[in-house]
């Protein structure tokens, strides 16, 4: 009997040790493959700028090759890292987000929310062209060899952020308020 005892604590030991490595977490660094954009449309055309310069860190817990806690994550994105395909554009577009006197648009995580196995819902602070704004934003998570990728976009006007929509040609081309944020996150350890 006191053998069977003894077999069942080292069983018990072994697997509590098993499943603290299977357990924890980690702090991961966006990588330089990640990815941002933001569209909108105007009189003209509709358009897209993009960047893949962004950094940032998360620390996220992947419990048996699933994303289990997000405890912390933040991304900055240096402003004139965004481009599109015309420099007019893209300087009209650092006006707009007052460039000179604010250089990073930032997220910091408030909370996380587990939705399902691959979903998540974050709340976090966004700050463009000097504002702060609470946002909630869903995104999709995939466990890679190296960390976790994410996935999602937030939906949000020029005045959510104290901007007003960018003209050129004296106003006769006018850009809508309605933008969209995109991104596609690698954090690796």
């Amino acid at each position: 009997m006191k053998s069977r005892k003894i077999k069942l604590l080292v069983i018990l030991i072994s697997f509590l040790g098993i499943s603290t490595l299977a357990s924890a977490q980690k702090n991961y660094t966006l990588d330089n493959k990640s990815t941002f954009s933001v569209s909108g449309t105007s009189t003209l055309h509709d358009w897209e700028m993009k960047s893949s310069s962004g950094t940032g860190t998360g620390n996220l817990e992947i419990t048996n090759s699933k994303l289990t806690a997000i405890e912390s994550l933040s991304v900055i994105l240096l402003s004139e890292s965004i481009k599109s395909e015309k420099k007019s554009m893209d300087k009209v577009a650092y006006e707009t987000l007052k460039t000179d006197k604010q250089k990073n648009i930032k997220y910091v995580l408030k909370s996380a929310e587990k939705l399902n196995e691959t979903t998540w819902e974050l709340t976090g602070t966004y700050t463009i062209a000097g504002v702060s704004k609470i946002l909630k934003t869903t995104l999709k998570t995939i466990i890679t060899k190296d960390g976790v990728n994410m996935q999602g976009s937030n939906k949000i006007t020029f005045a959510d952020f104290g901007m007003k929509s960018p003209t050129a040609l004296l106003g006769t081309i006018k850009t809508g308020q309605d933008l969209t944020l995109k991104f596609n996150l690698n954090f690796n350890l």
